[in-house]
């Protein structure tokens, strides 16, 4: 048993914090992004030991965008009244970013730019690693990007695409042998659905009270 645990001791701790961070993110708590930082900079290392490197890659920028997810959700409502209406940020007001749908104008954007994260990422994987999983690697990769740009601006599809990221993700992890992960990626799934229909009443709430 001891055995066990220190062979995945960073497998078992990181879930730990995985766990966490989608409890934070099904209440649309901004200490969400505080894991975010955290939980990430230990998964580089994770993925990188198991020929992960796409997964390495992604954490590696989960890390950074931790930082700006935190400044969207604290500050976005604020620098947005600062830049329409310049005023001074001390000045500005400090409601917290609403939950929204995101915009039709941003779909096919948001398309293209998958879509070339994706080729991008899977040629890099299939010329400079050894992966074996280069397909499935570089589409979660590109996804997850998109997927992290929705939850900083609060849209509420930002759960459908984390959905296909976790169902992806907790095949692969079965495959490279990182079991813990696995089965957090399968709870994440639920959980994302869960979180949909939780940020969707939510939203109606803040229409409301507005």
């Amino acid at each position: 048993m001891t055995e066990f645990i220190t062979e995945h001791w960073l497998d078992i701790f990181t879930t730990l914090l995985g766990l966490l961070y989608i409890w934070l993110e099904y209440r649309a708590h901004i200490a969400l992004w505080l894991v975010s930082i955290i939980m990430p900079a230990l998964d580089i290392w994770l993925y990188w030991s198991h020929g992960l490197y796409g997964d390495a890659g992604m954490a590696a920028y989960y890390t950074l965008a931790g930082i700006y997810g935190y400044a969207m959700w604290r500050y976005g409502t604020a620098l947005k009244s600062l830049l329409a209406r310049g005023k001074r940020m001390g000045d500005a007001p400090k409601n917290a970013l609403p939950i929204t749908h995101m915009p039709a104008r941003r779909y096919a954007p948001v398309a293209v730019a998958f879509v070339a994260a994706w080729a991008a990422t899977y040629w890099i994987l299939v010329k400079f690693t050894n992966s074996t999983v280069p397909l499935l690697d570089s589409f979660t990769n590109a996804l997850s990007f998109i997927g992290l740009w929705a939850l900083a601006k609060k849209y509420i599809e930002q759960w459908l695409f984390w959905i296909a990221v976790d169902v992806v993700c907790c095949y692969l992890y079965v495959v490279k042998g990182i079991p813990f992960k696995a089965g957090l990626y399968g709870l994440y799934v639920a959980i994302a659905v869960a979180g949909y229909f939780k940020w969707n009443r939510m939203m109606k709430e803040q229409t409301v009270r507005a």
